[in-house]
């Protein structure tokens, strides 16, 4: 360690002395003054501005970037009237006594105008989070600057440090690394997402592939920004190898989930088995593949819920897709008759009514066979095509409702079971036998 605590202990000593020195001068207090008043005169300006000027119908033509600059322009305008005043008085200062009576109002000068031009560059950032966290982080660093410690701090947080192999670890290249690789990944996001967009409006490329290429190309920016921000700081990645395989090893272990849905994933997009768009059942769960991430596909059921099945999954169990090759669908629809009924008028009366239906495809004539002779009655197959497996049942349903209205026209019966009922015994001296339909 360079510095020891004695050399810390007279630092805040003397820092500590200065203020008071500071503090105890009547000039202190009248610059504390101008300050508060400056700041009421602020709050004043700024409310009187927003109440003025409408930002929602001023800029409602404007593109995004540039409403969004608007808003924190008119959001920050206290800050920049109050970094005015207090420009004014420490000039109106400087010209009338020492400058050390106006130092004060420097630094709030100083402050406010470095804010205000932290607050307008943001805005470019859509994250609040991020905003924030770079808001603050650039403020401090400016505040450290303009108050002259931001040597001194720096040497403090380098003066810490912890060896690891040939590695040296300090929190000021922690520091570092961690702002270095935050732009890296908000660069690559930017480049990322301007990408993606290219590659989505691409009719060239299957859903699949672009899914495939779009990943691809995130997780390389990925590596770069980090690589690049490793190499930055100055730290040696020979220096990690032996770090990071350990971690590595035991990352492999305890992600190995994650890391078989990754590969599965990749795998789904390169065979392009599924892909976005899809009609699938997988188990018990059916609908419609509306994304495909890198540890699971999202199956939207059609009725407000998404399914989230892991990519492994779809891997290693059995997996319908009513699309893959061709999105015609056969529909099978079984019923049946009493013996009364003529089977070849409930075949030719099925195929009319299949036909007949709106969702039905023209050029695959329906087909109705009689399949067995049960004990009940006969049984009947009716099969027919549709161009999208979407709504499958509700279309069973209306052919259904339909051969109903044509069996009742026609006097053709639906057979049901009938049960037995024998009563023995009792007060009844001769067998009883008694009819029940099922239902």
């Amino acid at each position: 360690m360079t510095m020891d605590l004695k050399d810390i202990t007279e630092f805040l000593l003397a820092a500590s002395r200065s203020v008071g020195a500071e503090v105890t001068s009547p000039w202190f207090y009248l610059q504390l003054g101008l300050m508060l008043a400056a700041a009421g005169i602020a709050v004043a300006v700024g409310a009187a501005v927003r109440s003025r000027f409408d930002v929602t119908s001023l800029a409602m033509r404007w593109p995004a970037p540039f409403r969004l600059f608007l808003r924190v322009l008119v959001g920050s305008a206290p800050t920049a009237v109050f970094a005015v005043l207090m420009a004014v008085a420490r000039v109106i200062m400087l010209s009338s006594t020492w400058p050390s009576r106006s130092y004060l109002l420097g630094v709030a000068a100083n402050l406010a105008f470095a804010w205000l031009i932290i607050r307008i560059v943001t805005s470019l950032i859509r994250n609040a989070f991020i905003v924030h966290l770079v808001s603050l982080s650039a403020w401090t660093l400016a505040a450290l600057s303009i108050i002259g410690q931001l040597d001194p701090v720096v040497e403090a947080l380098d003066s810490v440090s912890i060896v690891l192999g040939g590695l040296r670890l300090t929190p000021l290249l922690l520091i570092k690394f961690g702002a270095l690789l935050l732009l890296a990944l908000w660069l690559t996001s930017l480049a990322s997402n301007f990408i993606e967009g290219r590659i989505t409006r691409s009719s060239d490329l299957t859903p699949s592939v672009q899914v495939l290429l779009i990943k691809m190309i995130r997780i390389g920016l990925m590596v770069f920004a980090i690589t690049v921000a490793i190499s930055t700081v100055g730290i040696d990645l020979s220096a990690l190898a032996v770090f990071t395989g350990a971690v590595g090893v035991g990352i492999g272990i305890g992600l190995q989930k994650i890391v078989a849905n990754f590969v599965s994933g990749i795998i789904l997009l390169a065979d392009k088995s599924v892909k976005p768009g899809d009609l699938v059942t997988i188990g018990d769960s059916s609908g419609r593949i509306s994304a495909m991430k890198t540890r699971y596909i999202s199956v939207a059921a059609g009725d407000g819920r998404e399914f989230l099945i892991p990519n492994e999954d779809l891997v290693t169990k059995m997996v319908t897709n009513w699309t893959y090759t061709d999105k015609n669908t056969l529909v099978k629809i079984g019923f049946g008759t009493n013996y009364d009924a003529d089977p070849r008028l409930v075949c030719k009366l099925a195929a009319e009514i299949a036909a007949a239906a709106p969702r039905a495809i023209k050029s695959k004539p329906p087909g109705c066979i009689l399949t067995e002779f049960a004990e009940a009655g006969m049984k009947f197959s009716l099969t027919f095509w549709i161009a999208e497996p979407d709504g499958m049942d509700n279309v069973k349903s209306e052919v259904m409702l339909a051969l109903w209205d044509a069996f009742k026209r026609e006097g053709i019966r639906v057979p049901y079971p009938v049960r037995e009922i024998r009563i023995r015994g009792g007060v009844l001296p001769v067998e009883t036998t008694v009819e029940v339909p099922n239902g």
